[in-house]
Parts: C-alpha cells; structure tokens; sequence
C-alpha cells in the first residue's frame, strides 16, 4: 500500500505547507517548484503563473486546441496544482474544471485566479483517490493534463487517462501528458520507491517532502509508452496523434506522430478525439 500511494504523502505534505503560508507569493517560493522547473524561492506568483500562460499558449496552438473563449466550451484539468496554468485557462475558456488530489492546493488555485484569471468560470474538484474523476461522462469538450501522469502510480495513471476520455463528449479531445522511459530510470526509479517509503515516517515524510533534490526523486512514480496508454483507451479515441521533441525517437504504436521542439525531451504527449 505504501509502494502504490506513497507519492500521496509527498503531494498532502506540500499541500498543507501551501496551507500555512500567509499569502500565494509565498506558497510559490515554498512549493512552487512542485509544479515548475524553473520555479525559485524568489518567484511571485505573478512570474509563476506567466510561465503558465506562456505554456498554455503554445500548446494550445501546436494542439490545434485553441479557443477565442466566445464559445461554450469546457475545459477539464487534471492536476492542477495551485493553478499556474488554471489562470490562462479560464482566460481563454467559457467553463473550467480544475481537478487535484489536494483540497489545500485547489484552494490556492482559487486565489490564483481570483488574482489572474476568471473566477467566475472556475469550479475545482478533489480528486481524492487520486484516480476516479467525479464528474459526469460527455460532460467537457477538452481533457488536459501536464506533468500529472508520470507522479502517479502507473495503474491509477491509465484509470485516470480512461477517465479522461470517458468524460469528454464525442468528438471532443484529450491532450494528456506522460514521461517516457530514459536510461537513467534505471538509477531514478528504484531511488524514487525508497525515497517514498521514506515519506510514511512521521516525522521525517513532512521534512523531505520540502527539500526538493528528496521530493524530486520521490515523484519519480512511473513512465509510460504510446503504446501502453492507447491499449488501455484506444478504444475510446478515434484520430490520435503523438507528440514529442524532435530530438528523441518516440514510438507512435499507430498513431500519427508528430514533432514539437517546446516539448520536454523526455516526455511525450497523447492529443486524442474521443469516439
């Protein structure tokens, strides 16, 4: 049990230091790193969430899933975290669905885009299993996720791509990201279990999960082929096509593949239409 959910104990633990901060510049020098790379302990949440916007709009566009937000459309995100990309999404969206394991993070999301975005199209949902989505099937025209799946453990990241799919109405579209397999995986992931055992003591889980290099390798849960993700929803999408860098050789396993060089070298991106 601890093997499979141990990556929850570092995503509460930051959610409840993102909870004792008195403001959201704060959260972000704290955990803002959770959720970018390029995140530092001088960042506000001003410069936080321009990353998002920058993200956002070139995937947006490479996806061919942009939208004047004129239309009723919805937008579902999974793993939204404390909304850096939330914000440019209920800018650019009639209806958006931020979804996160973490109530204290979805809280922080609210005042993200209270403060940068559209409040008044923003509803949250906690997903508190980590990989069931309450909401109705054929209820959002776009299921997108970024830097979720791989912090997952590989069983709940195929029942939430699943969930993706079934939630989305015909012929609308996911847009899911995953990190593949490297060469290093063969020192990072068995690292990345014991660091997550570690997570289960008192005491010493809270302390790393707020030192980066330890959270880092604790979230390294999983990697994920074209292959093994369209075995489990094929049968939900029609068209699908998948993204990587230009750079690294990504099997399609029969999709369309397609290049991008803004996509991190060690991910890849799934952009279906659901049947």
């Amino acid at each position: 049990q601890v093997g499979r959910r141990g990556q929850f104990f570092l995503w509460k633990a930051a959610g409840r230091t993102s909870e004792r901060q008195a403001s959201c510049d704060d959260v972000v020098r704290a955990t803002g790193w959770v959720f970018n790379n390029e995140a530092g302990h001088h960042q506000t949440l001003a410069e936080f969430v321009r990353t998002g916007d920058d993200e956002v709009g070139a995937y947006l566009a490479v996806f061919g899933l942009s939208d004047t937000g004129d239309d009723p459309r919805h937008l579902v995100e999974i793993g939204s975290g404390i909304g850096r990309m939330t914000c440019a999404f209920t800018r650019r969206f009639r209806h958006v669905t931020a979804c996160d394991l973490d109530a204290g993070f979805l809280e922080r999301c609210r005042e993200s885009v209270a403060q940068f975005g559209r409040p008044d199209r923003l509803s949250t949902v906690e997903v508190g299993d980590g990989r069931t989505l309450p909401l109705p099937a054929d209820s959002a025209d776009i299921a997108f996720s970024y830097i979720t799946m791989q912090h997952c453990d590989f069983e709940d990241a195929l029942a939430l791509s699943d969930e993706a799919a079934r939630i989305v109405r015909p012929g609308g579209r996911v847009a899911l990201n995953y990190r593949r397999r490297s060469g290093i995986d063969v020192v990072l992931l068995p690292m990345g279990a014991l660091v997550r055992m570690a997570f289960s003591i008192p005491g010493l889980g809270t302390w790393l999960s707020q030192q980066r290099g330890a959270a880092r390798l604790g979230w390294q849960t999983n990697r994920m082929s074209p292959d093994q993700v369209l075995t489990a929803i094929g049968d939900r999408l029609g068209q699908t096509e998948v993204w990587h860098n230009p750079s690294v050789h990504v099997d399609a396993s029969g999709a369309e593949a397609k290049t991008f060089e803004g996509i991190n070298a060690s991910h890849w991106w799934l952009i279906g239409t659901v049947r």
